[in-house]
């Protein structure tokens, strides 16, 4: 039977206050209230055009396959969060950890916490795991980078053609309203600046003690299996890589049953 068959969980909507700016957030309980064993909730961190919305049915499946609650939010700007106006910082992964990442913990009254990010998410997992190193319990990263290659800036040239299509930022209008231009700006023109070229996640890998794992698709058109093995080769604790056959930048809505049986292992290992 598949992990994706809906399990009709429990959800619950929030807006966050953020340094006067509010934040959209939702969670997703298992059916079995609560989660069993008081298993830390898992936080979701979403990819470059993506928000809560985008995630669709992935978050209700990984409360089943897990057992544990669910978050993810919109990070500013994006989705149904307020818009943020300004162009974001070469900074902007790392800052997350201690800007929505807190925000979302302190509001939800979060302590001990797995983190999953996909793609640019899943640097900010490597940074909130290593910001909170005495809460977090996992880390798990998808189709994540761990530095500026040049097949990811070739992607991300890619895109911005494509989305010269009127179709296409329609299609983003859908999930980011008048704030489409402004979401893949932020992705594009962030990555192909010259001051992000020498971005790396080598300086703060060292400061991630929990155990990590690294999913990414073999034919992953953002980025080659040396991210993810880079992130298991760098960190502090424990790590392994899966790296999944005939697969994508986007495994859990390529391949969800295989992501989510690596997550419900990783996560049940003592």
């Amino acid at each position: 039977m598949s992990l994706m068959s809906p399990s009709s969980p429990r959800t619950e909507d929030h807006f966050i206050e953020h340094l006067g700016w509010r934040l959209f957030c939702r969670s997703w309980w298992p059916q079995a209230q609560p989660p069993a064993g008081g298993r830390a909730p898992i936080v979701l961190l979403h990819d470059s055009l993506g928000c809560v919305e985008l995630w669709r049915d992935f978050p209700a499946a990984l409360a089943g396959a897990t057992g544990r609650r669910v978050v993810a939010y919109d990070r500013l700007g994006f989705g149904r969060s307020d818009a943020r106006l300004a162009p974001i910082s070469p900074g902007f992964i790392a800052d997350e950890a201690g800007s929505g990442f807190a925000a979302v913990r302190k509001a939800l009254g979060l302590g001990r916490f797995v983190v999953f990010g996909h793609s640019v998410g899943g640097g900010m997992a490597i940074h909130c795991a290593a910001a909170f190193a005495g809460d977090c319990e996992a880390v798990i990263t998808e189709s994540a980078q761990a530095f500026v290659e040049d097949r990811t800036l070739a992607g991300i040239r890619a895109a911005r053609e494509q989305f010269r299509d009127p179709a296409q930022m329609q299609r983003l209008a859908r999930y980011h309203g008048p704030r489409a231009q402004w979401v893949l700006d932020a992705w594009t023109e962030t990555w192909l600046h010259p001051d992000f070229a020498g971005w790396s996640l080598a300086d703060v890998l060292p400061r991630v003690s929990a155990p990590v794992l690294a999913l990414h698709g073999a034919q992953d058109e953002y980025g080659s299996a040396a991210h993810p093995h880079m992130i298991a080769s760098h960190c502090g604790g424990p790590a392994q890589v899966e790296i999944l056959a005939d697969t994508g930048h986007v495994p859990h809505r390529e391949r969800p049953d295989a992501v989510l049986s690596f997550v419900a292992r990783f996560l049940d290992m003592p």
